[in-house]
């Protein structure tokens, strides 16, 4: 990542927090790396369910509606799926996700056009991902929902314009967002690489330097969430 990319992240550049209608005190900071114990020790990687419960009784303790982390976070519960094993261990989370409530509207974080969209429907895999394109003082970047739902495809058009703060879908439910519990995965890349509708959201050791670099963290944006 260019040095001047991520100044302009951390500058004043208008953008929306990506749970729609929501506000930093809703967010909660959450460790779901393979080293949490007190996590796994509770929580079969391999049960989403088992997850959502987790999660929903952590935010219920804390007093919070959205639980957020996982930028360059080690994490087993990609072990359950071969879609993560089928070259390399891939392990290593390149976004952050936001878990909350099924059907909780997502907005866009900043201004841009829908660049492609897909449901990508491996086991563990994004289900329903929309990713937008963005423009500003010299820039070009793409940033990536996933896990929404299958019915916020309908409304999806490649090149509609898109407003920061406009909602652009829901999160899916377990059945249609990859099996997982109801989260959304957020992610900025720099370059798409050619690809359409669908870029790696987890990666290996051996390649984590290349999307470190094309993948900034996203928590840039908010300096606040990035103290908890």
């Amino acid at each position: 990542m260019s040095q001047s990319f991520s100044d302009f992240l951390k500058s004043q550049y208008s953008f929306a927090l990506p749970i729609f209608n929501s506000s930093l005190e809703d967010y909660q900071s959450i460790d779901l790396s393979k080293t949490n114990k007190n996590l796994w020790n509770q929580v079969n990687p391999s049960d989403p369910l088992e997850m959502q419960k987790y999660i929903s009784n952590y935010l219920e303790k804390k007093g919070k509606n959205i639980a957020f982390g996982g930028y360059l976070e080690h994490r087993n519960i990609y072990d359950r799926s071969a879609y993560f094993k089928e070259k390399e261990n891939r392990f290593i989370h390149l976004g952050i996700d936001f878990w909350t409530n099924e059907n909780a509207g997502i907005a866009a974080v900043f201004d841009g056009t829908i660049h492609s969209f897909k449901n990508n429907k491996n086991f563990g895999d994004y289900g329903p991902t929309l990713i937008l394109e963005h423009n500003a003082k010299g820039f070009t970047w793409f940033s990536l929902y996933g896990h929404l739902s299958l019915d916020s495809m309908l409304y999806w058009q490649i090149g509609k314009t898109i407003a920061s703060g406009e909602r652009i879908g829901y999160l899916g439910a377990i059945s249609e967002n990859g099996n997982y519990a109801p989260h959304l995965h957020f992610q900025i890349m720099l370059n798409m690489e050619g690809k359409s509708g669908d870029y790696p959201g987890v990666t290996s050791e051996k390649e984590v330097h290349h999307f470190q670099n094309n993948c900034p963290n996203p928590l840039y944006l908010f300096p606040e969430l990035m103290k908890m």
